[in-house]
């Protein structure tokens, strides 16, 4: 009759404990989507709103210089 109760009690908490750490990531999940999903609304607006036409050409030509110093280097040459 005890070992009846101690199994129950057992089943009762592993439930209860799975069920708790299922809705938490449920939850979690739910909510990195929500915040993804805000960060990309946000993050278009801040691109529409800037000029990239002359910014991106002066990008460009720096990045290249940036990356070919950094193989020079690389190469010790």
């Amino acid at each position: 009759m005890e070992q009846t109760d101690f199994i129950a009690q057992a089943l009762n908490l592993t439930l209860f404990g799975m069920g708790f750490v299922f809705l938490f990531l449920t939850l979690l999940v739910g909510v990195t989507k929500l915040m993804s999903i805000i960060i990309q609304k946000l993050q278009s607006k801040v691109y529409n709103q800037q000029d990239f036409n002359n910014s991106s050409e002066l990008k460009d030509e720096e990045t290249k210089f940036v990356i070919e110093q950094a193989i020079k280097m690389h190469r010790g040459t």
